[in-house]
């Protein structure tokens, strides 16, 4: 497979050239959520050149907000005309004005990030305005919703791997059976959960009572988006972390009533340049931040590792879910994410 970053120099100026392809990556065995199952992840790949280097991007299409990989690189090649004209930090710009948040814009503001970065000999975090080298974190690995059985196995395997912090897919149905069996699974484990919109039915409170005495430390989104307002009110002794209704910075305002939190992730908000303005709003409310992904290779996730590194739960776990990765991605190894020494 193709390598994480490519640096590619072509001779001589010329105007923008951009390029946009669709990969498909296996997953290792099924990934499971309350919404069904994948068994790979097909990825948009933009590739934009100023003459001189070469940046890519990534996105993952939003399956929940009808986004598909085919309709991701339709509009990346409707847009191309409009772009390639153009100086690449103008292209920039006008991306986030000709495409709406989602994974088409994702792929190609990170290309473009790519790129500026390459051309400045300065890797992308310092761009992004970081005060220090990106390290190390720890990241949560996804356990599948399953039988209780089964997840209790998958606990076990992910904690002999080094994983200290697990996030558990639930349904809305016999979840305090499955997070009890993954505690016996991984008793060590520190437990997030994610609740895929499915509690609305529920006594959140109660759930959230019960799920706080088996050590989980946060629950996301377990009502659907736009019914945010059914929170009001719920007096919830673990923290409440928006994903599936938060986007972009302007959702902050709208969230902060019923939430504790937002989960920041690169193919939501249209990119890094919107994800770092979504991460400055929600700290500025008060609020506390998690950066997540989808399915995803190390490309993917490398912009949303800077944002990462001062956020309060860190899930970027979408390459070590695929069968393979590519070539000089990220490192995940004792329970945490590291890149390799030419990644940022």
């Amino acid at each position: 497979m193709a390598s994480l970053h490519s640096d590619t120099k072509v001779g001589g100026a010329m105007s923008l050239r951009i390029s946009a392809a669709i990969e498909r990556w296996p997953v290792a065995g099924q990934f499971i959520i309350a919404r069904g199952a994948k068994t790979f992840v097909d990825v948009l790949v933009v590739a934009v050149s100023d003459g001189n280097h070469v940046g890519l991007g990534e996105g993952t299409a939003i399956y929940y907000r009808g986004e598909m990989a085919e309709n991701c690189l339709a509009q990346v090649e409707a847009v191309l005309p409009a772009l390639e004209p153009l100086e690449a930090d103008e292209a920039r710009k006008q991306v986030q004005l000709l495409l709406p948040a989602g994974a088409a814009r994702n792929a190609l503001d990170c290309a473009f990030w790519d790129l500026a970065a390459k051309a400045a000999g300065q890797p992308v975090w310092r761009l992004a305005g970081l005060q220090a080298q990106p390290r190390p974190l720890i990241t949560a690995f996804t356990i599948s919703l399953g039988d209780a059985a089964v997840m209790e196995a998958d606990a076990a395997k992910a904690a002999a791997k080094g994983y200290s912090l697990l996030k558990l897919k639930l349904t809305g149905e016999g979840d305090i059976a499955r997070v009890a069996a993954v505690r016996a699974g991984a008793p060590e484990a520190r437990l997030i959960v994610d609740a895929n919109e499915s509690w609305a039915n529920l006594d959140i409170a109660a759930e959230a009572a019960l799920l706080a005495t088996m050590g989980v430390e946060m629950i996301e989104q377990p009502v659907p988006a736009g019914q945010d307002a059914l929170l009001a009110g719920v007096s919830c002794p673990l923290p409440v972390i928006a994903d599936e209704s938060c986007h972009i910075a302007a959702d902050v305002a709208r969230l902060a009533p019923y939430y504790d939190g937002v989960n920041i992730k690169l193919d939501k908000a249209g990119g890094l340049t919107e994800a770092l303005k979504l991460s400055a709003a929600a700290k500025a409310a008060g609020m506390k931040t998690m950066v997540g992904c989808m399915l995803s290779t190390s490309l993917g996730i490398a912009p949303a590792f800077c944002i990462a590194q001062d956020a309060d739960w860190i899930d970027l776990d979408g390459p070590a879910l695929l069968a393979e990765d590519r070539e000089a991605g990220f490192i995940f190894a004792g329970g945490k994410i590291s890149p390799p020494a030419d990644n940022l």
